[in-house]
């Protein structure tokens, strides 16, 4: 079992979905990471994301394009994520994940890249506009280095195309809650908890399935879990903070760490709950 399914594993275990957040890594700067990345794992996060800051981040909304354009302009680089990853993994446990876009892949190219990630102690990778279809050589690779390859599945993937992503997926499957690009929703809409129904039976006994792009807030976190998800992503929520209070690293940690055990508390797993509950 790779360790970001044990995450999953061990979370449900004590009766919770997993949460994975994700950072920009190198925003504010490449030496602020490792302790932005202590303060949501000390708050509860299971598995932590960290983007490659991209300067054409197309799935991305405004607030992970700001983030992207802050750690570039401080420097950031593809090798400099690796190694804040490692820097991490040596002093926490919690698995780490590499989101990227392929075109920083390809120019280092598959063999070099998926050798320096798992020099880097990286669990798994997620690259958006990688289609499953042409992912082959990337699967390969990834699978010689005992990689995950977390693939996504969005409210337009067909049933007919969905099987084939989900076996493509190791350590979970990601899927898109709507259509559009990530950052803060004031709800969850209705459509996401059925598509979170209809997606769950291809997943189950399979691979993990978290759900991903605009869930923000404790009320989100409830609704997506009472319909049968795995897990939730929280991304743009953490990222408002690091931009809220820039150099001032103390209050950063603090507000993370503290948004990050709202998140984590309303993961509980309901049995009998409706998928409109609230905390």
């Amino acid at each position: 079992m790779s360790k970001i399914k044990a995450a999953f594993e061990k979370a449900k275990s004590h009766g919770y979905g997993a949460l994975i957040g994700y950072i920009t890594a190198g925003d504010p700067n490449p030496e602020a990471t490792p302790k932005i990345a202590d303060a949501l794992i000390k708050g509860g996060v299971d598995v932590l994301e960290l983007g490659l800051p991209f300067s054409d981040p197309i799935a991305d909304g405004p607030t992970i394009q700001a983030a992207s354009i802050r750690a570039l302009a401080a420097g950031t680089t593809p090798m400099k994520v690796l190694e804040i990853a490692k820097k991490i993994r040596m002093k926490q446990d919690v698995p780490i994940v590499i989101m990227t876009y392929y075109n920083p892949v390809f120019r280092m190219g598959l063999e070099q890249f998926f050798s320096c990630a798992k020099d880097c102690m990286v669990d798994g990778v997620i690259v958006p506009d990688l289609p499953v279809e042409e992912a082959q050589d990337y699967i390969k690779a990834a699978s010689k280095v005992e990689i995950d390859t977390i693939f996504l599945a969005a409210p337009s993937t067909s049933k007919e195309r969905l099987p084939n992503i989900v076996s493509a997926s190791s350590g979970f499957l990601y899927l898109v809650s709507h259509f559009g690009v990530t950052g803060d929703q004031s709800s969850i809409e209705d459509s996401t908890i059925e598509l979170v129904k209809q997606v769950s039976p291809f997943t189950t006994g399979h691979v993990p399935l978290a759900v991903g792009f605009g869930v923000s807030k404790p009320e989100h976190v409830v609704r997506i879990i009472g319909a049968g998800a795995d897990g939730v992503i929280v991304g743009s929520a953490f990222i408002n903070i690091i931009q809220k209070y820039g150099p001032d690293l103390e209050k950063t940690q603090h507000e993370l760490k503290a948004t990050a055990r709202k998140l984590k508390s309303a993961t509980k797993i309901r049995k009998s709950a409706s998928t409109k509950e609230e905390v």
